[in-house]
């Protein structure tokens, strides 16, 4: 099918382009911009006039629950609930059950979401066996099958040898490591280990728990040339140790979970367990910190982070409630609303969750929409707002701390290779 996509905002940051203009759509990939190719017949016209034309986001971290925790989620809900959220590609974290540690569990979630015809799922392969630190993985077969890195999820490593001789073998065949920062035993705890946690009586997680083990895992990088991501930096503490990093010559890259961005250990309220998340919420000088660096670029994109948890799990006291939140739906009205409260162009904003996040994954036709790139497309009203609520999630997780929140942003059509599969 060819699509003309008329009258719209036309937002990529890949090309520095904000201008209105029309998308013209053929082959599943994007073939004009601004004027129609010679002998172009639109099949189906999108009107997008007040909307915004922008890629396909792209998100870092989202957990679609299969194989293993199907009573959480399904495939197809989280799929269904990627699409009202305008995200196209996704990487899926290794933790589910059995671990994406063997290339046949990998080709079957990457052929069960082909299936789908939605989102692009980007597998990220266990980095070593059952995620238990002891044996690693075969990264050459698994990146056969569909990987495009390797890491723990939030399982920590144990045993720094261990993961020493994980990066000197993804190192020797160009592979990726993204790890999250967690110390093994200083991250056993509940909440971040401040005045609310003290009050509350709940088990701290002090900010060291992420600065030991990602000073560690930064000085490995920097001895086997390994090609690390970051993933949900948490502390202004852990910021300081990336900048020093990366002013020794480390090429490093992180990431920031939605959530952090805009609430802080304060909003854990009455003992809110919508609010347990790993990691967990920082004093609100983090926060201010992490969104700062994020709007300037040492943080290099923004993910959802997405856990569904269902409500047996998650309607519990605080210390015993499953941890995790669904994000796919809120991603671009989070990131949105954080780019209006930061006064920064949508330019930018929109680049941490599409150009930015697709560099860290490797992606090279997705993220942009330049001539010649797959036809993966979100368009969405900037200046509409939805209250977030229970029942306008379509991810089978309802559980989120922002619920009742009024955000910014209203998914009008998400098409993935130029077939629309949201907005009709």
């Amino acid at each position: 099918m060819k699509i003309q996509i008329a009258n719209g905002r036309v937002v990529d940051p890949a090309h520095k382009l904000d201008t209105q203009q029309d998308v013209f759509i053929a082959d599943d990939k994007i073939v004009a911009l601004g004027a129609a190719p010679a002998g172009f017949t639109a099949d189906r016209v999108i009107d997008a006039r007040g909307l915004v034309v922008a890629p396909g986001l792209v998100d870092l971290s989202a957990r679609l629950r299969e194989p293993g925790f199907e009573y959480r989620a399904t495939l197809e809900s989280e799929m269904q609930a990627a699409m009202a959220g305008g995200i196209t590609s996704l990487a899926c974290p290794p933790d589910t059950d059995p671990a994406l540690d063997e290339p046949g569990l990998v080709e079957m979630l990457c052929h069960r979401a082909r299936k789908l015809n939605c989102a692009h799922v980007y597998p990220v392969g266990a980095l070593t066996a059952g995620l238990k630190g002891e044996r690693l993985t075969e990264m050459a077969e698994l990146t056969e099958a569909g990987c495009v890195a390797f890491g723990q999820a939030n399982t920590p490593m144990k045993d720094n040898l261990v993961l020493l001789r994980a990066m000197q073998y993804a190192s020797t065949f160009g592979y990726r490591v993204w790890l999250q920062p967690l110390d093994p035993y200083m991250s056993r705890g509940v909440a971040h280990d401040g005045e609310v946690a003290s009050r509350f009586g709940l088990t701290g997680i002090p900010v060291e728990a992420e600065t030991v083990a990602l000073a560690t895992q930064l000085q490995l990088a920097k001895t086997t040339g390994v090609k690390l991501h970051i993933t949900r930096l948490s502390s202004a503490a852990g910021l300081d140790l990336i900048r020093r990093a990366r002013a020794d010559g480390l090429d490093v890259t992180c990431d920031v979970s939605a959530h952090h961005l805009h609430l802080c250990d304060i909003d854990i309220g009455f003992f809110n367990p919508l609010t347990h998340l790993v990691p967990p919420l920082r004093a609100q000088r983090d926060r201010e910190a992490l969104r700062a660096a994020l709007a300037n670029g040492e943080i290099d994109a923004v993910c959802s982070d997405h856990t569904p948890v269902d409500d047996d799990e998650k309607q519990m006291p605080f210390a015993e409630a499953a941890p995790g939140a669904t994000g796919l739906e809120l991603l671009l009205p989070l990131t949105l609303k954080w780019g209006a409260e930061m006064k920064l162009p949508l330019l930018i904003a929109l680049s941490r969750v599409t150009a930015d996040a697709a560099r860290i994954m490797g992606i090279t036709k997705g993220g942009h929409l330049g001539v010649g790139a797959r036809a993966d497309v979100c368009i969405f009203d900037a200046e509409a707002h939805r209250t977030v609520t229970r029942e306008s999630l379509r991810s089978q997780g309802k559980n989120t701390p922002f619920l009742g929140y009024e955000l910014p942003g209203v998914v009008k059509h998400t098409l993935v290779e130029g077939r629309v599969m949201f907005g009709g």
